[in-house]
């Protein structure tokens, strides 16, 4: 089994999703596959089955349509980060909306979920407190979430044990003395 190193006490990740091929893979793709459709739908058009050219531009169309959208998407992603002694969680949407959320690190819960009949199968990553809890890279692999998930548990581990104290508490609350 492989050893899971704690992130540092000042930690900053940024999450973002996989993205199937670059801008300029995505431009070879394009002229490949246009050429090649092209190429056939001519051919086809020679032989006198003029529509089959109207389906192989159809099928470029669709496909730079269908890169877009994952292009698109695909600029959402995700920050972690330890600041002023607070777990700050936030999301960007592909649109450019944010959400953030901060958590107490002593106070905060991490729960990787096991699904399947023997827990096998790697689920959500929530973090969770007071109340509060959110999903944290979805779009990630198991693999890689479970990863995340044990880094994080170990550097909170370690935060705590640097920290004996725990959180702040209030003393016992003075209600004077009874005469």
């Amino acid at each position: 089994m492989e050893t899971v190193h704690p992130l540092p006490s000042d930690f900053s990740l940024i999450l973002r999703p996989n993205r199937s091929l670059s801008q300029r893979g995505f431009l070879w793709l394009m002229g490949l596959f246009g050429g090649a459709s092209l190429a056939l739908g001519g051919y086809f058009w020679a032989l006198g089955a003029w529509p089959v050219f109207g389906f192989f531009g159809l099928d470029v169309v669709l496909l730079y349509l269908f890169f877009r959208l994952n292009y698109r998407h695909a600029r959402r992603y995700e920050t972690l980060a330890m600041r002023d002694d607070k777990l700050i969680f936030g999301q960007v949407s592909a649109a450019g909306k944010s959400r953030e959320w901060s958590f107490d690190p002593y106070w905060v819960r991490l729960k990787l979920e096991r699904l399947g009949q023997d827990g096998e199968d790697i689920g959500n990553l929530i973090l969770s407190s007071h109340g509060k809890y959110v999903s944290v890279g979805a779009f990630l692999s198991p693999d890689e979430r479970a990863e995340l998930a044990a880094r994080l548990q170990l550097s909170l581990k370690h935060l705590l044990a640097a920290d004996p104290s725990g959180p702040e508490t209030s003393p016992e609350p003075d209600y004077g003395q009874r005469a």
